[in-house]
């Protein structure tokens, strides 16, 4: 009794306590040992029934993540007293993991009698409590403290907003009027009618244009314009119209891309009204697309990272309501394309209007629409010819301006691209004549290397700028792979199996280690398939970028038959919605940098075994297409 005592006396908060209150508590210990590596506590499952005061050996604590992963190690020693915060403060259930080291010895106090001591002496309670405060200061000990929020209250509204079909919306019938109406008619009209857009239509029933109130502000007043003009002066294109038979998130997704605020409904090739952008938003309150316009309304680039970081937040809700993961590739790039946007135009607003008319284009995986969570920059701009006397000055814009877009974009989220992929980058700004010749020199001249290296040019699309431009490109592609191509699509074909499915010759998943954790690398999981579809959309001149759309067009082309395009598609998009899950989690639970590793003792039975299919159905079509592909173009 006298050693417990005594070495009461060197513990805090022990030390404190009065002589005689000491002697009552050393009556109270029970002395516990634990043999090596034992785990005493597993955090938030573990009820801690009162707390432990090391007398020798060693306390490992620490927070397991999603992968069961050790975050935030810390070793307590002879004279720690543990579980006083978890008893207190945490529902009695021990805040910490805590693995016990190589004879450990420890004095074990109740809770009922550990509480009895905090009520009893202020002193006391208050170290527990100032020891939780401080550690608290901790971002990352908080962030496991604190738990995930539960996002399901966030953002989404219902699971109909995926199914429901656009002819179930209520829309508005067209008020429309002829090209050479003046515009104080119009305005007129529109007052009349009640409508804030009106249609220009010709003659023959064409729809030229529309006008909004919008228009008559920026084009009519702004402008000092003479009400008398004909509309046709002054009316804004293009024209964005949706089949009635395509989804609502599909036209909530077509007005952000195309920044239209109304849609013309089509059906049977005749436009039966049309609905705004207000009125589709409005029935869809906690959607993301609420959160998509908020980027859009977002006035800065701290502001625009914010909006970036929520983004795992809804990608976890939509794939935990079962949502396909193509829709939320389409969710995340729709929100990646709204920022690059945002940051373009206030670039452009800074330098001033760009001396010559130029295409932003995105390539690799945002080219494809497929970004995950771990993205970087993937971009270039193709700008038109110009005089000689104005090359040096047009080049020297768009370098400065890609320089300052890639700066702003890297702070809000989208970091610098490794591989110098960028329009910061001399390499990838350049003139529409002179991105002709790199393709040419990429199919006409190829090599494993180059082609390798240059594949992800040929997963490149539009957002800003000047479309034609892109348009005359893809036009210009469209005639050289008519020509004989020589070894290109060999080369693109050999690169298409070099990443074999991790199968082992026993048709288990291979893995290697990564700290202690036995792993699989599932974007190299998924590249042959991306690979090999870009292999036949190129043979075929199919200039889509995205795969689940590249696989429906070879489809209709009889490339693929119904069966085979339903075994890709099922076996790409599971594999995608298991890569954004993990990243979702990684960042939202762990606070950890998203990758790309997936840990085989995280999964379940059925989700291994649904995975030994998938990569077999992925090795049969790189035999396929060795065969059947290389043989025939290397014969």
């Amino acid at each position: 009794m006298t050693d417990q005592l005594e070495f009461l006396k060197t513990v805090q908060p022990f030390n404190v306590l009065s002589e005689d209150v000491l002697l009552g508590v050393a009556e109270l210990l029970q002395e516990v040992r634990y043999t090596k590596d034992t785990l005493i506590y597993h955090q938030e499952v573990t009820k801690m029934r009162g707390v432990d005061i090391i007398v020798d050996g060693e306390y490992e604590a620490f927070f397991y993540d999603s992968d069961q992963n050790k975050r935030v190690i810390e070793l307590h020693h002879k004279g720690y007293c543990y579980g006083g915060v978890s008893v207190l403060l945490n529902r009695k259930k021990s805040l910490r993991s805590v693995i016990a080291k190589k004879g450990t010895c420890v004095y074990f106090l109740h809770r009922r009698d550990f509480r009895a001591l905090c009520q009893t002496n202020e002193a006391f309670f208050q170290f527990f409590t100032g020891e939780f405060g401080k550690r608290m200061m901790d971002d990352e000990y908080a962030h496991f403290v604190k738990k995930p929020t539960n996002f399901e209250q966030n953002y989404i509204v219902s699971d109909q907003l995926y199914s429901r079909k656009i002819e179930s919306m209520e829309y508005r019938e067209l008020v429309h009027c002829l090209p050479d109406t003046p515009v104080y008619q119009v305005a007129k009209l529109m007052a009349e009618q009640k409508v804030s857009c009106l249609f220009v239509q010709d003659a023959q029933g064409r729809v030229a244009g529309y006008v909004t109130d919008i228009t008559l502000r920026d084009n009519v007043v702004a402008q000092q314009v003479d009400v008398h003009s004909p509309v046709s002066s002054i009316m804004d294109n293009p024209i964005v119209s949706i089949n009635t038979q395509r989804y609502v998130y599909e036209a909530i997704l077509l007005m952000f891309r195309t920044q239209t605020r109304y849609l013309l409904l089509e059906e049977n090739g005749q436009y039966l009204g049309f609905i705004s952008r207000n009125k589709l938003l409005s029935e869809q309150a906690q959607s993301p697309f609420m959160f998509i316009q908020s980027v859009k309304l977002a006035r800065s680039v701290d502001e625009l990272r914010r909006r970036w970081q929520k983004v795992p937040e809804i990608v976890y809700q939509l794939l935990n309501r079962g949502v396909k993961p193509e829709i939320v590739n389409q969710v995340i790039t729709t929100v990646s394309d709204t920022i690059a946007l945002k940051v373009i135009e206030s670039v452009i607003d800074e330098m001033g209007t760009p001396p010559a008319k130029f295409a932003f284009i995105v390539l690799g995986s945002e080219g494809r629409k497929e970004q995950t969570l771990k993205t970087d920059q993937d971009n270039a701009i193709i700008y038109e010819d110009k005089a000689n006397e104005q090359r040096e000055l047009v080049r020297e814009y768009f370098l400065s301006f890609a320089e300052e877009v890639s700066d702003r974009l890297d702070k809000i989220g989208f970091s610098f691209c490794t591989g110098g992929y960028m329009a910061k980058n001399p390499k990838w700004t350049h003139s529409l004549s002179h991105w002709k010749r790199n393709y040419v020199s990429w199919m006409k001249e190829p090599d494993p290397d180059r082609v390798m290296k240059f594949a992800a040019f040929f997963d490149c699309r539009f957002i800003f700028g000047e479309e034609a431009i892109m348009d005359e490109l893809r036009g210009f592609l469209d005639e050289e792979m008519q020509k004989p191509l020589g070894r290109f699509l060999y080369h693109m074909a050999n690169n298409a199996i070099q990443y074999e499915p991790p199968l082992t010759y026993f048709k288990n998943i291979r893995t290697f280690t990564v700290g202690s954790q036995e792993v699989f690398n599932i974007k190299k999981a998924m590249t042959p398939i991306v690979d090999l579809v870009r292999v036949y959309a190129l043979q075929h001149r199919i200039f889509k970028t995205n795969t689940g759309e590249r696989l429906e067009a070879l489809m209709q082309k009889g490339v693929f038959t119904e069966n085979e395009y339903h075994e890709l598609m099922q076996s790409y998009y599971y594999l995608m919605s298991m890569r954004l899950k993990k990243q979702a989690t990684q960042i939202i639970s762990d606070k950890s940098e998203p990758e790309n590793f997936i840990v085989i003792r995280s999964l379940t039975k059925i989700e291994q075994v649904t995975l030994k299919e998938i990569f077999k159905t992925i090795a049969n079509f790189q035999t396929n297409i060795k065969v059947k592909f290389t043989n025939a173009l290397f014969g």
